[in-house]
């Protein structure tokens, strides 16, 4: 380190910092400036960074708003910091994260190491074989409205470090940049998309929820992830009086429950098989319900369990619906490029539980790709060519092309 600095920062751990921002991808900020663009002078930009950190006078740019639509048809508001804004959070972070990390609870399992959405449904699914009723709540804009004060009281009680504490309130402040062009003041809230956004959300929920859960309400299991959570309870009454209590100790954090995203779940089930006003519950892409499933020994029985929900089934529709809105006239290899890692990532994920009501959405894909072999040949000398049967044969002769065709889900045709 240059003498003169006031703060002990390594060029080295910038370096590894760009490295992990740039393995992240995404879109320029406010200065429109994208990798390709920040890369031909990449040493003196990462050079700045360092220089401005350890010198105490790094100032992020604002924040680029970009507003992006929700499942439920809603938007909701995305933070996009610059590369070299984004950099110095990941210094930050990668200082910071080790002393928050080992404190928070393990049913929190948003953007942790060694921890995924999957982990959180699995153990739900088992919780809810074990008790009868779950709160289903979400908290309402959490990275919208986390308040500035006390998360920065979060973060001194885990740290010393004098820049890392600087450098947090000043990310938290950083303006951000409409999508028509006005330019607002924060208040509250960390951007979703910011990298040490994620870390400083947890740290804020394990104080306003996990711990709370922990010592208020110990014999109540529940699984966290961000803003999604749900909790599980013995009877009715026992998960109307936690609601209640806990729609009060978010209020003390400044925080709201969603009105119209929480509810209280009966797990109807042959074990539990009563009839209640609320029956199911969606968690991390999942629907929760009650199912026929089949036993090891061959027995069918309803189970209350998790698989793929609607919402999740017409994002896949839509992926690939877009995919071919945008390659009319691309070859079966062209479109299977464009495919594949959208098709490997949801099946990954929606085929780890009831693998069956997944498999059925991806019927939706071969009946697509059955329209394109229609759409490529509607104007040539093979209309006698069924379609149908065609895609059959290419499965037949490239039986890996398509990512759930590897997966056994093929065409059933000739």
């Amino acid at each position: 380190m240059k003498e003169g600095k006031p703060f002990e920062i390594s060029k080295h751990q910038v370096m590894e910092a760009y490295k992990c921002v740039k393995a992240n991808k995404g879109a320029s900020g406010t200065d429109g400036v994208n990798f390709t663009k920040f890369e031909e002078n990449l040493k003196n930009n990462l050079y700045k960074i360092w220089n401005r950190m350890s010198s105490g006078c790094y100032f992020p740019a604002s924040v680029r708003g970009v507003e992006i639509t929700k499942k439920d048809g809603k938007t909701r508001l995305l933070g996009i910091p610059t590369i070299s804004d984004r950099v110095a959070q990941m210094v930050v972070r990668m200082n910071f994260e080790p002393q928050v990390e080992p404190i928070f609870c393990d049913d929190s399992y948003g953007y942790r190491p060694n921890r995924s959405a999957l982990d959180a449904v699995g153990t739900a699914r088992e919780r809810c074989w074990e008790m009868p009723w779950v709160i289903d709540f979400d908290i309402k804009g959490l990275f919208d409205n986390i308040d500035h004060e006390l998360m920065m009281k979060a973060v001194c009680k885990h740290t010393d470090n004098k820049w890392v504490i600087m450098y947090i309130e000043r990310f938290l402040k950083a303006p951000i940049a409409m999508p028509d062009g006005t330019v607002q003041e924060r208040n509250a809230g960390t951007p979703q998309g910011g990298v040490i956004s994620p870390v400083l959300a947890d740290l804020f929920m394990h104080y306003a929820f996990d711990w709370w859960m922990k010592q208020k309400h110990p014999q109540n299991p529940w699984e966290r992830y961000a803003d999604d959570a749900v909790i599980h309870c013995r009877t009715k009454e026992e998960a109307k009086v936690l609601l209640v209590q806990l729609k009060e100790r978010m209020t003390e954090c400044k925080l709201e429950v969603h009105p119209n995203k929480t509810k209280i779940v009966y797990c109807r089930s042959d074990v539990y098989p009563e009839h209640h006003e609320h029956e199911s519950f969606d968690f991390l892409g999942y629907t929760f319900r009650r199912r026929i499933v089949r036993s090891r020994h061959g027995n069918f029985f309803n189970s209350f369990t998790p698989a793929v929900s609607k919402g999740a089934s017409q994002h896949l529709r839509d992926s690939v619906r877009e995919i071919r809105r945008k390659h009319k006239v691309a070859s079966l290899e062209e479109l299977a490029e464009q495919m594949n890692p959208v098709l490997r990532g949801w099946m990954n994920y929606f085929c780890k539980y009831s693998a069956g009501e997944a498999r059925n959405v991806l019927n939706y894909v071969n009946l697509t790709l059955i329209q394109c072999i229609r759409y490529k040949y509607k104007s040539t000398g093979r209309k006698h060519l069924k379609s149908h049967k065609l895609l059959g044969r290419i499965c037949k002769e490239q039986p890996n092309l398509f990512y759930h065709w590897q997966m056994g889900l093929r065409p059933s045709v000739g």
